[in-house]
């Protein structure tokens, strides 16, 4: 079995193009994939109202990434046609993030986009958190949740007639130098079936990800995102 390819070398600033289940579709350097024929956006893991809900906990960690994360939403929009946003799980951090600013913050974002369908797929940190308030115009619903040939799900799994797009692991790789240095960059992977979003969120962790057969890894950094060597 072949895996999914990538269609074109990386074109810095806007992503690299790559064929999944027949459709042409773009790894954006924002840490997000775009569907140009449908005009749908995917991003995974956002997690809004995590600082908040370590600075509850008593963790001194920076405020002002709501604003940022909600920013990079705006930027990914402009200048490319999206009528669809689909959050592949994890929307919200936690319970703690449905506290007036935060809330105020999102509402203020989706008056902005008033005419922009949000889909979120339930996560597990959506079953703890609650769903968004109503009045925010978010459809939810669980996974597997089918839009085309794709399954849109939180969790990586296998689906019997439909490609999996999911998050859940937040995927990273280490690239690394000849003077023993090395990077950690986000990445997007695929496999014969499933392919896994990193995390959007700009307070989120990232799971390693080796490289091994049959896994194609999209490295995303300055700008641009590239397909890596297989193992």
């Amino acid at each position: 079995m072949s895996l999914p390819r990538a269609a074109s070398s990386p074109e810095p600033g806007d992503g690299l193009v790559v064929e999944w289940a027949g459709e042409s579709l773009r790894l954006l350097p924002g840490r997000a994939l775009h569907w140009p024929a449908r005009e749908v956006l995917w991003v995974a893991d956002v997690h809004l109202g995590k600082a908040a809900t370590f600075r509850a906990l008593g963790q001194p960690v920076p405020a002002g990434t709501t604003a940022a994360n909600l920013a990079r939403l705006d930027a990914l929009m402009a200048g490319r046609s999206v009528r669809h946003l689909v959050f592949l799980g994890d929307l919200l951090h936690a319970a703690q993030a449905h506290n007036a600013s935060l809330l105020t913050a999102l509402a203020d974002w989706r008056a902005r986009h008033a005419q922009l369908a949000c889909t979120l797929v339930r996560g597990n940190h959506d079953d703890r958190a609650g769903d968004p308030p109503a009045h925010l115009a978010i459809d939810v619903v669980d996974e597997p949740w089918l839009l085309g040939p794709f399954a849109c799900c939180h969790h990586p799994q296998t689906h019997p007639t439909h490609f999996v797009l999911a998050g859940h692991s937040h995927p990273v790789c280490h690239l690394h130098g000849r003077g023993h240095d090395s990077v950690r960059l986000p990445c997007f992977t695929a496999q014969q079936g499933l392919a896994v979003l990193p995390a959007f969120g700009e307070f989120t962790g990232g799971h390693p990800v080796e490289a091994q057969e049959g896994l194609q890894r999209y490295a995303v950094g300055g700008g641009a995102v590239w397909a890596l060597p297989q193992g």
